[in-house]
């Protein structure tokens, strides 16, 4: 069993706590860095979020970004 397995098996159940902690980070690094990398940012957290098979609630995503 491959870790991220591992990972998704520990993360059942508890999908809306990993959409937060997933977006809480990404907005953590748009504040450290000044949101100069928020487009990088946001398509990491829609990879992630992909992968866990959680999707943000509706009106929680974040707007594309120029």
């Amino acid at each position: 069993m491959s870790m991220l397995d591992k990972l998704k098996n520990m993360m059942k159940g508890h999908e809306d706590t990993v959409h937060k902690g997933v977006d809480k980070g990404g907005d953590m690094i748009d504040d450290k860095t000044g949101g100069k990398y928020s487009g990088h940012v946001d398509t990491a957290q829609q990879k992630v979020n992909e992968q866990f098979g959680n999707q943000p609630a509706p009106g929680e995503e974040h707007p594309p970004q120029p």
